[in-house]
């Protein structure tokens, strides 16, 4: 049985003159699928077995592809948003026949040329279809150990300003608002660490360094901002923590660990003004 969507071994049947046909095992010959001249990579000849990628095309007729694809119906994959329509988006696979993902499948904006992750299905027109509403297709772990490093890919936002990521593209991470100090949107790739697993499953993650390391890097910001400023701002230890957040990129926690070991080192003071380099 053909699977659409998804790479099939079939046999070449027979030639003519703008490529081959393929044995779909079907009751007559008119329903073998065409592989074009384009879509073959090297070289193949009547009676071999191939592997391709068997979709629709723009006559909704089933055609053969050996060119390689980024993603198969039931899997997920980060792939770039190409088009918007009037019927949804289109992303790309990595062939000339883009995948259509309709708005009730898109909860939230999607960027043209930007990436997001993505899960592929064959929808009730037969047709290769995709969706952002991947968490059903995710799993729970304690696969990983708490303060490894992880790879994930931002797919959601909870109204309480949490940022839902697919670990690997397999497993659900969260990162709580209160830990996100970086610019992070929909669809960015980020690198994180395991901070705990909470007792639903989930993995909680963060994208702050170790306290020491994060230290190490703000007390550099922090100098960095006061040079850049004729040695001086604002901001001391009872700056509030929204601005601490918007201007650093920081807790105000790790601000104040910052700005007391710049003082212990003899780099700055400070008063109820601001601070300045000494």
């Amino acid at each position: 049985m053909i699977e659409l969507g998804k790479i099939n071994t079939l046999k070449v049947s027979r030639s003519c003159e703008f490529g081959y046909y393929l044995d779909a095992e079907g009751k007559t010959t008119s329903e073998d699928i065409l592989i074009p001249k384009g879509n073959i990579v090297g070289e193949i000849d009547v009676e071999d077995e191939v592997d391709v990628f068997v979709y629709r095309d723009s006559k909704d007729r089933p055609i053969a592809t050996m060119k390689p694809v980024e993603a198969q119906v039931g899997e997920l994959a980060y792939l770039k948003v190409v088009d918007k329509t009037g019927i949804g988006y289109f992303i790309s696979i990595g062939i000339e026949r883009d995948v259509l993902v309709p708005f009730r499948e898109a909860p939230f904006e999607l960027e043209v040329d930007k990436k997001y992750l993505f899960y592929l299905y064959v929808d009730k027109t037969n047709r290769i279809a995709a969706t952002t509403r991947v968490d059903r297709y995710l799993h729970d772990t304690t696969h990983y150990n708490v303060g490894e490093e992880v790879e994930g890919v931002v797919y959601g936002k909870h109204s309480n300003g949490n940022l839902v990521v697919a670990i690997d593209n397999t497993f659900r991470g969260i990162i709580l608002k209160s830990e996100c100090y970086d610019d992070i949107s929909i669809g960015d790739k980020i690198n994180a660490r395991v901070k705990k697993y909470f007792d639903d499953g989930k993995i909680q993650i963060t994208t702050r360094k170790p306290r020491l390391e994060e230290m190490g890097e703000l007390e550099e910001i922090i100098l960095s901002y006061l040079k850049k400023n004729q040695g001086s701002m604002r901001f001391n230890d009872k700056s509030s923590p929204d601005d601490i957040k918007k201007y650093f990129k920081a807790s105000k926690n790790a601000f104040k660990r910052s700005l007391g070991a710049l003082m212990k080192k003899g780099l700055i003071e400070q008063d109820e003004n601001g601070t300045r380099l000494k």
